[in-house]
């Protein structure tokens, strides 16, 4: 992929990953107002207002995974980076990315297994009775996603 095909992958999916962001982080501002003032204002919060927000945090957290992945955004510690050569440096940002991906794909697999189990059982948040099985894949695909990316930088050729 060249830099400027990957720099514009880059851009619209920051342009889409953000409005999306954006939206659910508005909903959830605006879900919590209206929580709130239906609550001390006229004695009834609205109903399952905190299951949703819980589900909208989940979506949002990770939607952003594959995001922070793709563009390098991980915490770092560099204090190695400084007394390495430009070689090893690449050397060790391979393996970090190894690393990474093997993390990622463990994550996905333990993931998938828990959320075939809450898929089996059909469980359900307590007061609106929304399904957690397809969040719980949902969390499944964004690891696999970020596990791909990894493994994508650790191959890329630099």
């Amino acid at each position: 992929m060249s830099d400027a095909t990957e720099a514009r992958w880059k851009r619209r999916a920051d342009i889409l990953l953000g409005a999306v962001a954006s939206a659910i982080l508005f909903a959830m501002m605006l879900l919590t107002v209206v929580d709130v003032v239906a609550r001390y204002a006229f004695n009834r919060p609205l109903r399952g207002a905190f299951e949703v927000t819980e589900l909208m945090l989940l979506v949002l957290i990770f939607a952003g995974l594959p995001l922070v992945s793709f563009s390098d955004e991980h915490a770092v510690m560099d204090f190695i980076d400084r007394v390495l050569g430009p070689r090893a440096q690449r050397g060790l940002e391979r393996f970090v990315q190894l690393v990474n991906a093997a993390f990622m794909f463990l994550l996905t697999w333990l993931v998938w297994l828990k959320a075939n189990r809450i898929w089996g059982y059909r469980d359900t948040t307590d007061v609106l009775r929304i399904v957690y099985g397809p969040f719980v894949y949902f969390m499944a695909v964004t690891l696999a996603l970020a596990g791909l990316i990894h493994l994508y930088k650790m191959l890329e050729r630099r």
